[in-house]
This record gives C-alpha cells, structure tokens and sequence, in this order.
C-alpha cells in the first residue's frame, strides 16, 4: 500500500513537472522576441524558422542563436521592404506564388495507401533492368469499339507470327506502326538513321509509359507479352533480358567518331586506331588513359574530366554501352566496342546498385506522384473530397442534357440545342453549383475532333474529366482554410519570392547595370584579381602526315601564327586547325609537355595514329592583373556583396531593431 503511494506520488510530480515546462515554454513561444520596424516578433516565430533551418542530422553547419538572430532580421527586413514596395502586387509575382502553391498542393490530392502500393510496386520494378522490342499497333484511345477489336485482333495475328517462329524484329520493320522500327532517310534537315528493328535497348521502372512497363515487366524473360493497350495503341512485347539493376552508372570512355556514311576503309581504319589507344593504355596498366583521353578523344565535353561521362541510367545510353559496362568491376577497362556513333572505349568507375526500400522511398515517392499512375490515387482521392464537401449528383439534369448532344460534338464545334436549359444544375461539391452553362463551357474549350467515338460516349468522356476538375479545385480553393500548416507554407514561399525578387533589383542586376560603380570597385580592389604563370601559344594540329612538311615549312618561312590559318587554306593545305591563345597549366596538355620559353617549337608525334601537334611559344607572362573584361564575373560578385553590405545598413535605419534581452537569454537557454 505504501510502495503504491509512493509510485502515484512521483507519477503525479513528474507530470506536473511536465506541465509546468509545457506551460512555461507556451508562455515564452508568445513573449516579443525583438520589434522590427515597431512590428512585434514573437519568439514562436523566430524558433519555428530556426528549427527548421537548423536540423541536428543537418549537413549545413549548426548556427548559433546570435548568429541567426542576425540572419533573421536580415531576413525580415528585407521582405518587409519588398511590401513597401508593393512587389506583391505584380503579375510575375502572382503567377510564380501560384506556381509554387501547386506544387505545394499536390500531397493534399494523394492518397497514402494506393500511394505506398504504387511505390513498392515501382521499387521491386527497379530492381531490374530490362531490354525489350515492341510491334506497334496504332489504335486511337477514344476508338469505337469495332476500331479497337481491329488493332487488337491485328495485333494477336502478328504475335501469332512471332510465336511461330518468325524474327520478330523482321516482323517489326514489316508491321509495326512506330517509325523507328525502320531505316529513315535523310532529309534537308536530320541525317539518315537506321532502324531499331523494334529494339528498345534497356530500361527501368519510369522509363515508359506505365502501361507498357507494367506489361514489360509481367512478361517473363524470353517470351512475348499478349496485346498491351496504352494511348498510343496495342504493343506486342518481347523481353530479351532482365538483369539486376546497374542503378545510376559513372563511366569515363575514349570516344572516336565515326561520320555517317562511313566508308568500310575508314572504319577498319578507326577501329585500328581504336585498337592501338586500348593496347597504349593497357601497356602502361592504365596509367596512361588520362593522356589518352587528352590526345585522341573526341568527346570534348567529357576530356576535362578525364573522360568521365555524367552519371547515367541504362535507358540514357546505347544498349552496346551497357551490355559492356556490366561484364566490367569498377576500375576495369573494356577493349572498344562499336556503336552507331563510332568507336569506344569504356573505363567503368562504379555503380551505384539499387539501395534499401527505406532509402529508396522518398525519391520514388516523388516520381510516382508526377507519373501517370497517379491518377490511380486521384481517383481515390476525388471519392474522399465527395464525402468530405457533401457532392451530389443530379442525374436527372445530366441525363436530359446527354440526351440533347449531336454529332456536332464529334467535329469539335458543338453548339447545344435550342431547347438545353443552360441554369440547370448538374452537380453540387459543398456550396458550389455547377450547371449545364459551366459543362458546355468546358466543352467548347477543351473538345477535339473523334473519328471513332460516339456522341454521347465522347459526352461522358468530357464530362468525367469537367467533374474531376471541379472538385478537384473546390478542394484546393478550401484547402487554406482547412489545413492551417499548408497556410503558413504557402506564407512562407510568398515571402521567399518577394525576397528574390527585391534582391535582384537591389542588388544583383543591379551591380550588372551600373557599369560605372563596378569599374570604380574594380579599380579600388584591382590586385585582388589575377593571372597565374601563363603563355601565348600557338598549337597547330595537323591530322594528316602528308599535310605536315607544308605546315613546317611555312612555320620556317616565318609565317605569322595570327595569319597562318589563311595561308594554310589558299595553298590548300587540309586537315589541320590552328589555335592561337593564352594558356595556363592544365589547360592544354600538348602546352604543358612544352617547355615554357618564348620562341620554343616543340613537335608531339602520336603513338596510336598519324597526328602531329605543334606547340608555338610565342610569349611568356609571369603572374599580371586581370583587365575587367577578363575578371568581370569574379568582380560582379565581389560588387554584389558591397551593394548588398550598404543596401542593409539603410534597411536596418529604416526599419529599427529593437532586442529584449532578457527574452533572448531564455531562447540562448534553450538551444545549450
């Protein structure tokens, strides 16, 4: 009896201890924290911005109080000056906050089961890659239903093909109504591309649309999928693989370009080049294809990084490239493949794999919600908003306007009968009536001629799609008033564009305009901008060896290097550029392998093909001060933050702060 006195006892001064903390951090949440401009703060304001800006597990380093004391009031009083300013009341503005409100929306219009379903779904469809070929049968989405038999019977006569034996890809360029099955020509303005032969190359969850996948991915390996129906008609599936999933790939390649039209010769003749950079490298252990991809690719994007392409998926690239990478471990290199782009060689730095469920889900979330198998969730979520707003059908008035629809409907110029009652209410969501006159409105704005739907099938199409939309924006037009959280967001990204939108008057295109104020800054400040050790050089490829003795010649005549280009081209001297320029290290390997002394020539022979270059020292220059026009982005930056430094020392006279101490103490308190 005693022990249990006792436990009731503590049980009741741990909770009033509770209560009184919950009570007493209440009260501080309402306390003025400062006054800005003479408008109050309350420290509620001031935590619930920090906290959230703030996270422990944050990458972003932890600020302290003070610190963001500062930051806040920056904050404050520069969106209370874009008010001033009235920017909320511009057009741009109003259009780029509704933007942003739709997004912000867009989770109160799902629903979380029919979502978390979508998203395993779409999980365990990422975890393999695959490669498929299609037979496209072209049936419109709102076909009759004799139309749609059709393509459908059409498309089981040509899978009966395929399962007896025929090639599929053969019965691809023959049948299939997709355009890339077959060879195109070349045109006036695209060049002549082969035919895929129905071949899709690989790819993962998302990369189709989702009826398509969703039949991809229920075929088994090997085998050809019954019709599957999409917008754009009947496909005839086959799978040719499913593997694991590579995931995101990170590949560097050496890449020799073949033109189209390519002569056998030159291709045997890239690919012999092709095959003496592979042996150059693998001679060396590998260490040599960072000078490798400087000497002889001819992907200039990608020579900077050594080669390295940027981060890509199985459906990004050529199947080639991918049944490559993934016989390859991380650091391996692949002897060259060809692909209908020329030549390859393929170093694979890693992949990324598929991760957890759990650390997978938000980013699948995200992509689910913007894929066209959301709609399962709309669904889903119009049948809640109907509950929840009290809708109410009223199909006596539908049904005597259906009834009044003609053919008119079906050339896309409908008119309604004389006789429609355009008041008549068809529907009601909460207080809002829609009528006939709002049906027919909608109508007239969205119809499209049909070739294969009836009137009044096409009718109730439209009108399925006129009522989703309604009551989809009746909740959307309440959801402020029904969800205070979603309030404060969109309160939140108001401000945030009003402040970019001061910032850049103020200060960032501002320093661009005033081009007298950012020379005077750049002359104040001018020895803070600099050139490191670098030369004037001229580097002269010369790609063909029977070119290279004129080229040495003219050079030894004294030929200008500014003039040198045109000489070369009256005396028809082809294949070779010519660049003249500055250069510091590490910009051009061939300018580094020289030695940096005026009037040096130093002449690089290739190991792997017929190249020369020729590297011209014309100039030495020891470390000098940049022109404005050659330092002028790092100098604008510099400007903006003066302008911006000034700008706040006139908003913070304008608005005074004005601090309570002994507040801010207690906010300090809470966050040792």
């Amino acid at each position: 009896m005693r022990s249990s006195f006792f436990a009731r006892l503590a049980a009741i001064a741990i909770f009033s201890f509770l209560t009184a903390q919950v009570f007493a951090q209440s009260k501080l949440d309402k306390s003025v924290l400062m006054t800005i401009g003479g408008k109050p703060v309350t420290v509620k304001e001031f935590t619930d911005i920090y906290n959230k800006n703030n996270l422990k597990d944050d990458v972003i380093e932890k600020k302290s109080v003070d610190e963001y004391i500062d930051l806040f009031v920056n904050y404050r009083i520069k969106v209370m000056e874009a008010y001033d300013m009235k920017l909320d009341t511009s057009a741009k503005f109003k259009k780029e906050l509704n933007g942003y409100r739709k997004q912000l929306a867009k989770p109160y219009f799902t629903n979380d089961e029919v979502s978390e379903e979508l998203v395993e779904e779409a999980y365990q469809r990422k975890t393999k890659d695959i490669r498929a070929s299609h037979i496209l049968i072209k049936c419109d989405k709102h076909a009759l239903p004799a139309d749609t038999l059709k393509a459908y019977n059409k498309a089981m006569d040509i899978r009966k093909k395929a399962l007896a034996g025929a090639d599929f890809g053969e019965l691809a360029m023959t049948y299939s109504q997709d355009p890339s099955a077959r060879d195109q020509k070349a045109t006036a303005t695209t060049p002549e591309r082969r035919g895929n032969r129905g071949d899709l190359g690989y790819f993962t969850v998302f990369d189709m649309v989702y009826p398509f996948e969703t039949g991809a991915y229920n075929t088994p390996e090997g085998e050809i999928s019954m019709p599957v129906r999409s917008d754009f008609g009947y496909h005839i599936i086959k799978v040719t693989s499913k593997t694991d999933a590579l995931g995101v790939v990170n590949a560097a390649h050496i890449f020799l370009k073949l033109e189209p039209g390519a002569s056998e010769e030159e291709i045997q003749a890239m690919k012999l080049k092709a095959d003496n950079i592979y042996k150059e490298i693998m001679d060396s252990d590998g260490k040599g294809w960072n000078d490798a991809v400087a000497n002889y690719s001819d992907d200039r994007a990608s020579i900077s990084r050594y080669g390295a392409l940027s981060p890509f998926t199985v459906s990004r690239i050529v199947p080639e490239f991918v049944e490559t990478v993934k016989k390859l471990k991380p650091g391996e290199i692949a002897a060259p493949i060809r692909t209908s782009f020329g030549f390859h060689i393929i170093k694979l730095l890693g992949v990324s794999g598929i991760d957890t469920f759990e650390k997978e889900r938000q980013a699948i979330a995200e992509r689910v919600e913007k894929d066209m198998r959301s709609k399962k969730t709309e669904e889903v979520v119009i049948q809640q908003i109907k509950k929840d707003y009290g809708f109410k059908n009223n199909d006596k008035n539908i049904e005597k306007f259906m009834s009044s629809v003609d053919s008119t409907i079906l050339l896309g110029n409908f008119v309604p009968a004389k006789n429609v009652k355009l008041s008549n209410t068809l529907f009601t969501i909460g207080k809002k009536s829609c009528t006939v006159s709002d049906f027919v409105d909608y109508i007239q704005t969205k119809q499209t001629p049909q070739r294969y739907a009836s009137a009044q099938a096409y009718a109730y199409q439209l009108f399925d799609a006129f009522q989703g939309k309604e009551i989809l924006e009746y909740a959307d037009e309440h959801l402020e008033e029904k969800y205070p959280d979603f309030k404060l967001l969109v309160q939140e990204y108001n401000d945030g564009i009003l402040l970019f939108d001061l910032m850049d008057k103020e200060v960032w295109s501002k320093a661009v305009k005033d081009t007298v104020g950012l020379r005077e800054y750049y002359e104040k400040n001018a020895t803070k901008y600099m050139w490191n050790d670098r030369v004037k050089a001229c580097v002269i490829t010369v790609n063909k060896p029977e070119s290279l003795p004129k080229v040495k010649e003219f050079l030894d005549q004294g030929v200008p290097f500014d003039s040198l280009r045109a000489v070369l081209t009256r005396n028809q001297v082809n294949n070779v550029t010519v660049r003249n320029g500055f250069y510091q290290r590490g910009d051009n390997p061939f300018v580094d392998q020289t030695k940096w002394k005026a009037n040096i020539r130093n002449e690089i022979s290739s190991t792997v093909d017929n190249t020369t270059v020729i590297v011209n020292i014309i100039e030495v220059r020891k470390p000098e001060q940049k022109t404005l026009g050659e330092a002028r982005g790092l100098v604008t930056s510099d400007y903006q933050t003066e302008l911006e430094e000034k700008w706040l020392e006139r908003l913070r006279k304008k608005y005074p702060v004005v601090i309570n101490e002994k507040v801010l103490d207690k906010v300090r308190a809470l966050y040792q």
